[in-house]
C-alpha cells in the first residue's frame, strides 16, 4: 500500500508541475500580445489629409435669387386706321428697327382725303383773299363817310371768320396726312417680331383685339428677381454708393449668360413671402437671355476687402459651434473653434479663430481626432490657395 501511495503522490506532483508550467507560459504569451498591441498603436500610420493655408484676399459678396427674364419693352402693334391690309413687310422673328415698315393698309382712301382737304383749303384761301381786298376798299370809302361804319365792321368780321376757316382747313390737311401716314404701319421700337397675327387681304381696324404683330425689345433686356426682405438695408446702403453689378446665370448656375446693373428695388415688399422684387438691366447682343426664361441672378453686394478665407468644406459643426482642424508644426491635428462671417460659394470668410498661414485640413478631417498625427498629401501639402 505504501508503494501505491508513493506512486499516486508522484503522479499528483507531476500534474501540479504541468499546470504551473502551463499557467506561466500563458502569462508570458498574454504579456507579449499586450506589448505587441501597445507597440502597434504607438507605431500606427498617420492619417493622410489635404491641408490648405488660410490667406487674406478681397472677396466679392453676392446675394443670390431666382429671376425671370422679361422684355425691356413689348409693343402689340395695332392698326391706327381702318382699311384693307395690302401687304405685310416683315418676317416672323425678324429683327426690326424703330420706324421700319411692318405692314401697309390700302392708302387710296386716305390719299383722296388729303386731296379733298387741300382743295377746301385752296377755296377758303381764295375767299379770304377777296374779303381782305374788299375790306381795304371799305376802309377807304368809309373814311370819306360814303358808306356806313357798320358795313366796314361787318366786312372786317367776315375776314376774321374766313381766317379761322383757313386755319381749320390747314388742320384738316394735317389730319388727313396723318391718317395716310398711319396707313403705313411701322415698328415703334427696336426689337424682334413675333408671330404674324393677321394676313394680307383682311380688313383691319382700330378696334381689333389681336393687333398685327407683337414686337419685343431684346437688347437691352431685363431680369426680375427676388431676395429676402432682410437684405433690403444692405442693398439700399450699397446702392446709395453706386450702381450694383448683377450677373445672370443659367438656372443650374453653371453658365454665366450676361452681366448688367441693378435698375431698381420695387416699392413694395411681398407680405406673403417676405421677399422684395428687384429689376436688373442687361445688354443682350447674343440673345442668350430670352423673355420668360428662368435664371439665377447674383447681385454683387460689395467687395469684402482683406478677408481671411479658407475652403468652405473645411468648416465642421459641433455642439459648441463651428470648428476646423489645423495642422501644427509637430504634424498633429489640433481642433480650433472659429467664427464664420459668411460663406461665399466654396469660400468661407473667417472672422475669428485663425490667422493667415494656418494650415487648415480641407479633406480627410471627418476621421480626425485632436492630437492625431497627420501626413499631408497632394499639392495641398504645399499650401494650396482656397
Amino acid at each position: 500500500m505504501s508503494r501505491r501511495r508513493r506512486a499516486w503522490t508522484i503522479v499528483g506532483i507531476a500534474l501540479g508541475a504541468v499546470l504551473i508550467v502551463g499557467a506561466v507560459l500563458r502569462g508570458r504569451g498574454n504579456g507579449q500580445e499586450a506589448a505587441g498591441a501597445k507597440g502597434g498603436r504607438a507605431g500606427a500610420a498617420a492619417d493622410r489629409v489635404v491641408a490648405v493655408a488660410a490667406v487674406i484676399r478681397d472677396v466679392p459678396v453676392y446675394l443670390d435669387g431666382l429671376g425671370t427674364v422679361t422684355a425691356y419693352k413689348t409693343v402689340n402693334v395695332h392698326a391706327q386706321v381702318s382699311g384693307r391690309l395690302d401687304k405685310v413687310s416683315f418676317r416672323e422673328g425678324q429683327a426690326v428697327k424703330r420706324g421700319e415698315a411692318l405692314a401697309q393698309i390700302d392708302p387710296r382712301p386716305f390719299t383722296i382725303a388729303v386731296h379733298q382737304a387741300e382743295a377746301t383749303h385752296a377755296r377758303d384761301e381764295a375767299q379770304l383773299a377777296g374779303a381782305k381786298r374788299n375790306l381795304e376798299r371799305f376802309v377807304g370809302v368809309g373814311a370819306q363817310r360814303l358808306i356806313p361804319q357798320q358795313q366796314v365792321d361787318d366786312q372786317r368780321a367776315l375776314v376774321d371768320q374766313l381766317t379761322g376757316t383757313v386755319a381749320a382747313d390747314k388742320a384738316a390737311i394735317e389730319n388727313a396726312r396723318l391718317q395716310l401716314d398711319y396707313a403705313r404701319i411701322t415698328s415703334p421700337i427696336d426689337g424682334v417680331t413675333g408671330v404674324r397675327l393677321v394676313d394680307p387681304g383682311n380688313l383691319v381696324s382700330t378696334g381689333d383685339a389681336t393687333g398685327i404683330v407683337v414686337v419685343t425689345q431684346m437688347d437691352p433686356i431685363a431680369v426680375l428677381f427676388t431676395l429676402p426682405q432682410d437684405a433690403l438695408p444692405d442693398v439700399s446702403r450699397e446702392q446709395a454708393k453706386g450702381a450694383l453689378k448683377v450677373e445672370a446665370h443659367s438656372r443650374d448656375g453653371g453658365q454665366l449668360l450676361a452681366t448688367g446693373e441693378l435698375a431698381l428695388v420695387d416699392n413694395l415688399i411681398n407680405a406673403g413671402t417676405a421677399t422684395m422684387r428687384l429689376k436688373a438691366i442687361f445688354a443682350n447682343p447674343n440673345r442668350l437671355l430670352w423673355p420668360n426664361q428662368f435664371v439665377k441672378a447674383r447681385l454683387q453686394l460689395m467687395l469684402r476687402k482683406g478677408a481671411l478665407v479658407i475652403p468652405a468644406v473645411a468648416i465642421q459643426r459641433g455642439p459648441q459651434g463651428a470648428f476646423v482642424y489645423v495642422v501644427g508644426e509637430d504634424g498633429r491635428a489640433a481642433l480650433r473653434p472659429v467664427t464664420v462671417e459668411r460663406i461665399e460659394g466654396e469660400t468661407a470668410i473667417v472672422a475669428k479663430g485663425l490667422v493667415a498661414g494656418d494650415k487648415v485640413v480641407s479633406e480627410g478631417q471627418n476621421q480626425l481626432r485632436p492630437g492625431a498625427r497627420v501626413q499631408l498629401r497632394g499639392a495641398a501639402g504645399e499650401g494650396r490657395q482656397p
